[in-house]
């Protein structure tokens, strides 16, 4: 070996300890940090606290409602699914004390003609046009359609007894409405149900598999992570979809926020993640947040169910705006109060580009390594030596790793059977270049509203509802 290749290897060798060092301890945090959740969920599943209840559904879709509900969907180029989901919706919730307010804008008029050819003369639906140029934000849109229930509550002298928000590509649950009314008149004031991405099988190979990578994240975080938070407790983010809030709770939030006419509206409108700080601000605000998982006689989960975005840029933009609102605009947003659960939780919820960097450097590490590795099978180098106390970090991020893919498959498997759940470990390393690009993406996109530049509704397509025939990529029973 010559010299300049001595010093090469040398060199080589010391960023592959660095590196090691860096990606092993920060790994060995997080999965500390996730084997704490695993062992409280363990401990309330061995104290009965974290059983699925079972309701039956026909009880729950002839349930009485306490007082009128109106449902939120606000809607921005959604011709595509929009009609669906109205139709479905009101066919399978039909209850006469159901108001939907779906919010279109003015120069959107494909997707006000769907809306308005799905309502068929349904009296409960109110379409409401949103007087400015689209899109805004989903928050600005949920802003609008507040005004207009608040208007007919003055005009019908009655006020609704909870709010519900979905999205324009939702499917409900048949027993959702009445488990939510459920809970709010016991005296939550925001519940959160599960979502359940479907599988896309109608997708070609890839697609499908990048669709359904939302699967096994929602099966532990909505399985897991959210049955720990309420059983402790804490604040619950909302998902934007299949959650409701007292009205008493939009007061609330209302009298702290101040449109631009002046006029008291619930939402931030500049806020890229209103879904998430929903939860969060009506515990802050002394509300009761609750965290309901049930399921019907069939088996399957009281939950809305959808098809997540099946394309990688439109996956890496989604989750890009999650970690922007989430991790980065919510230490400005959301601040930190509450205790230490609380604050446990929101530095969980705020992992993402710490997450993202670790990960980049993982890879890094092992195409180092394979690099060395060349390196002596060719005879250029000597086997590297590690210390103990690398040998100890990496034994010690193998038994958090395999532990990990046990747990993502377990809880994957309960939902979509063992064959998605062997899919869900295999496609590990699919979801982890994800998070790192969108990681990326949201640290860049946050640097530049930190130089004023405000963040627009960057919003997902769909093409395509599960309601649909032929397309109802149904978990398993």
């Amino acid at each position: 070996m010559s010299i300049a290749e001595s010093a090469l290897w040398q060199w080589l060798a010391l960023l592959q300890h660095e590196l090691l060092l860096f990606a092993g301890v920060f790994f060995l945090v997080g999965a500390l940090d996730d084997l704490a959740v695993d062992a409280a969920w363990l401990w309330l599943k061995a104290r009965g606290r974290a059983i699925t209840a079972r309701r039956g559904r026909a009880s729950l879709i002839h349930r009485n409602l306490a007082g009128p509900v109106a449902v939120l969907i606000p809607a921005w180029r959604e011709a595509a699914v929009i009609g669906q989901t109205i139709r479905h919706l009101l066919d399978t919730w039909p209850q006469s004390d159901l108001r939907l307010y779906v919010g279109c804008y003015h120069n959107d008029p494909d997707t006000i003609g769907a809306a308005i050819a799905a309502v068929r003369g349904d009296p409960r639906v109110r379409l409401v046009i949103h007087g400015r140029e689209g899109p805004t934000t989903k928050a600005d849109c949920l802003n609008r359609l507040y005004a207009a229930l608040t208007l007919d509550e003055e005009r019908a002298q009655q006020r609704f007894a909870m709010l519900v928000f979905h999205d324009a590509e939702d499917m409900v649950d048949p027993g959702a409405l009445g488990l939510l009314d459920e809970t709010i008149a016991a005296g939550a004031d925001f519940v959160q149900l599960p979502v359940e991405p479907l599988v896309p099988r109608h997708r070609p190979w890839l697609a499908r598999h990048i669709g359904s990578h939302y699967c096994e994240e929602f099966a532990e975080a909505h399985g897991k992570a959210l049955v720990v938070r309420d059983a402790l407790g804490a604040g619950l983010p909302g998902a934007g979809v299949g959650c409701a809030a007292s009205r008493r709770a939009l007061d609330w939030l209302a009298a702290l926020q101040t449109g631009a006419a002046g006029e008291s509206l619930p939402f931030a409108s500049d806020s890229l993640t209103e879904d998430y700080e929903l939860g969060l601000a009506i515990a802050a605000a002394g509300g009761r947040c609750r965290f309901v998982r049930a399921r019907g006689e069939d088996g399957r989960l009281i939950a809305t169910r959808a098809f997540f975005p099946h394309r990688f840029d439109t996956v890496v933009r989604q989750k890009a705006r999650w970690v922007l609102g989430i991790a980065l605009q919510g230490w400005d947003r959301v601040g930190w109060a509450g205790g230490p659960i609380e604050y446990w939780m929101r530095a969980r919820d705020r992992r993402g580009p710490m997450t993202a960097l670790v990960l980049l450097v993982g890879y890094a590490l092992v195409a180092l390594t394979g690099l060395l590795g060349l390196m002596v099978a060719f005879g250029f180098a000597e086997p590297p030596r590690l210390t103990p106390l690398e040998l100890a970090v990496l034994a010690a991020n193998a038994a958090a790793f395999v532990w990990r893919i046990a747990m993502r498959f377990a809880f994957t498997a309960r939902e979509y059977g063992v064959a998605e759940g062997v899919r869900a470990v295999l496609r590990l390393p699919l979801a982890n270049l994800i998070a790192i690009i969108a990681g990326r993406r949201a640290v860049f996109a946050y640097a530049r509203t930190l130089r004023g530049r405000a963040a627009p509704w960057d919003k997902t397509d769909h093409d395509a509802h599960p309601a649909a025939d032929g397309q109802l990529g149904a978990a398993r029973p």
